[in-house]
């Protein structure tokens, strides 16, 4: 799959590395979870290519039908260019046009600025505040989970009011 800027493909074992260095980076960590790397090498995972370097930008997720879950992922040198926003939506339109998605959900810490407002371009909603116990919190997590959603209907209201 191709956007503009970016190359999006199933990534594979040979990804391993390049999702290590990712994962190394303790400000792309810092709301989430450490997960062994060969947990993103599932069919839902894309690896992120720049088109015009062939450079491993990070990844992106829709899992599940008829709800889709959407995650990303990127190096921070890719932070702020509108990468997150353009793979997002490039899977959210496959998932409701091509995938049998009828529901599109994410969800991030509530600290979590930069990821909740690439939710919010991508053209999902805040449905709810919600909290979690975790055993071993991270800073921020007295805050809450926020949790964003965008039905087949909402987005297909707002391609028609596009045109």
């Amino acid at each position: 799959m191709e956007t503009e800027r970016l190359t999006l493909r199933p990534m594979t074992g040979s990804d391993a590395d390049a999702l290590r260095a990712l994962h190394a980076d303790p400000e792309v960590m810092r709301y989430l979870d450490p997960a062994p790397v060969e947990n993103y090498l599932g069919e839902s995972f894309h690896a992120a290519l720049e088109k015009t370097t062939g450079r491993f930008i990070g990844w992106f997720e829709l899992k599940g039908t008829p709800d889709a879950e959407l995650g990303y992922r990127l190096h921070r040198e890719f932070w702020g260019l509108g990468y997150a926003t353009e793979g997002g939506r490039a899977l959210i339109d496959r998932g409701f046009t091509a995938g049998g998605v009828q529901r599109v959900v994410a969800t991030t810490m509530f600290v979590n600025a930069g990821s909740r407002r690439v939710m919010e371009k991508c053209g999902l909603r805040h449905v709810r505040t919600f909290h979690v116990d975790f055993p071993d919190p991270l800073p921020g997590t007295e805050l809450g989970e926020v949790e964003y959603a965008l039905t087949k209907q909402e987005w297909e209201s707002a391609i028609s009011g596009e045109s």
